[in-house]
């Protein structure tokens, strides 16, 4: 194991997996991490492969004999059981056995797809993460969920698979345009609320440093991020208690990206909304102040969040009709109710089912 990593452990029987995440420093070469003795299968996208970094990591790859390299699509619209089962059926072309090591090299859409692939990959083979995002360094590469979207539903169809290794090397976030690194900023200002109130205050005092990417700020957000999902997703892997935190604005997020368009809004814009309308429905009954719903509004604001009652990114033409029954495919519904993660302030945070006629009160 790394000197500088986190290693999770799962009791999920009848197996008991583990993951570690290793924080790889700025002159170390990734492809070094890499045994030459296991047959590896790498999935990447095609927006991260024109990469310099990219290159430099499987050219540093190449030199040590053939590597097999399987590029999908980019984009949300991709994450589809189409292109799980793509990346199926190429590493069997490619000669891999259940013995084989798929690694995903890209953002969180690349790393839930490998996962998934490698999980019913006759029925399970091991597979590996090199988050190339922040979204994928602070949420989507930790913890073990993978799948990919169906039916207009956000991670429909998937299952609890975790990598047994996410190499993290802030370096990547540097290449990532303006909107995937707000995308990843978003997630990561959800962890705070969750479970971070110092983390939180770095978001207000240090703002300049987060929005210039300064290696100090974008390290620190990374590894406290990564710590605070280790925690929660060891205590309860398969999200029955605590976990289920980590949706905090992800119901009305996941309802937001489907009216939209899957792909049109960043994952992690959609989340940031889906906290504003979380907090003004907690407001709304009666569980936080509004000071703190004011307060978290001004810092999201302070980063060019939007926290209105309605997001610009969908058509005019959509209703909160549309909105609310692209929530009810959301897979946190129970019964007629939707299933919320709702807040009495930093750090409080309560599960709560509320109706339809609450969820229209917090919508345009």
């Amino acid at each position: 194991m790394s000197a500088d990593s986190i290693c999770i452990t799962f009791d999920s029987p009848p197996a008991r997996l583990s993951q570690e995440i290793v924080f790889a420093g700025e002159g170390e070469a990734l492809g070094g991490f890499f045994a030459r003795e296991e047959r590896t299968f790498f999935v990447t996208d095609s927006n991260v492969i024109t990469l310099k970094a990219a290159r430099d990591f499987f050219d540093s790859l190449r030199v040590r004999g053939t590597i097999d390299v399987f590029v999908i699509p980019a984009g949300e619209e991709h994450k589809t059981i189409d292109t799980v089962l793509a990346i199926v059926q190429k590493a069997l072309d490619a000669g891999m056995n259940r013995k084989s090591v798929f690694v995903g090299v890209g953002g969180g859409v690349v790393t839930d797809l490998t996962g998934f692939a490698a999980s019913i990959f006759m029925r399970g083979a091991a597979w590996e993460a090199v988050p190339t995002t922040l979204l994928g360094m602070v949420d989507a590469a930790i913890g073990g969920k993978t799948g990919c979207d169906f039916y207009g539903g956000k991670n429909i169809v998937g299952s609890f698979f975790p990598a047994r290794r996410v190499l993290v090397k802030s370096g990547w976030i540097q290449t990532l345009a303006q909107r995937e690194y707000f995308s990843g900023l978003g997630e990561a200002f959800k962890t705070a609320l969750l479970f971070s109130p110092p983390l939180f205050d770095f978001f207000k005092t240090e703002r300049r440093g987060i929005l210039e990417r300064e290696e100090r700020a974008v390290s620190h957000c990374a590894r406290e991020c990564a710590a605070a999902k280790a925690r929660i997703v060891q205590e309860d892997f398969t999200e029955q208690g605590k976990r289920a935190f980590l949706n905090f604005g992800h119901t009305f997020a996941h309802a937001l990206e489907s009216c939209a368009g899957f792909g049109k809004t960043p994952h992690g814009d959609a989340v940031a909304w889906g906290i504003a309308r979380a907090l003004e429905l907690s407001y709304a009954k009666g569980l936080c102040a509004p000071s703190y719903r004011d307060e978290v509004f001004a810092c999201m604001e302070s980063f060019g969040w939007q926290t209105a009652p309605r997001h610009s990114a969908p058509d005019a033409s959509v209703t909160a009709d549309d909105f609310l029954r692209a929530m009810k495919k959301d897979k946190k519904k129970t019964g007629g109710l939707h299933r919320v993660i709702l807040q009495r302030g930093i750090a409080d945070t309560v599960i709560a089912e509320v109706s339809d006629s609450d969820v229209r009160g917090v919508l345009w």
